[in-house]
């Protein structure tokens, strides 16, 4: 299973941008889709997620960012308003997948990673 990410820019403060993350490969299902970020020198942390069941946020994005799905589409969006300089960061997707080896009928489950895409904004 492969993660690409794209939409990542160059953004002046207050702007927007809109994040892709479309997985593909040999897979069943899919059990949650992610947004990390990480900046320089700091730690990669949780921006959003989202899962059939639900949706959660970092408290420092809630109410600018929107996570989605698109299902037909195996992707993830995430819609960034009222960017802001502290949102710099290369932004990764991350997925949980099941998925089945044949002959072998059993259900596996694999977590993976993007690349990344880099989110800047500067004015």
């Amino acid at each position: 299973v492969q993660l690409v990410e794209s939409g990542g820019d160059l953004v002046k403060p207050g702007g927007i941008l809109q994040l892709s993350c479309v997985a593909s490969g040999n897979f069943n299902s899919i059990s949650f889709m992610a947004w990390y970020r990480q900046a320089p020198g700091k730690q990669r942390e949780l921006v959003a997620k989202i899962s059939r069941r639900n949706t959660e946020y970092s408290d420092s994005v809630k109410g600018r960012f929107t996570v989605s799905r698109d299902i037909f589409k195996d992707s993830s969006q995430l819609q960034m308003n009222n960017l802001k300089p502290e949102d710099s960061a290369t932004y990764y997707c991350n997925g949980g997948f099941y998925y089945e080896e044949f002959p072998d009928p059993t259900t596996r489950y694999l977590e993976t990673w993007g690349q990344g895409t880099t989110v800047t904004v500067s004015s």
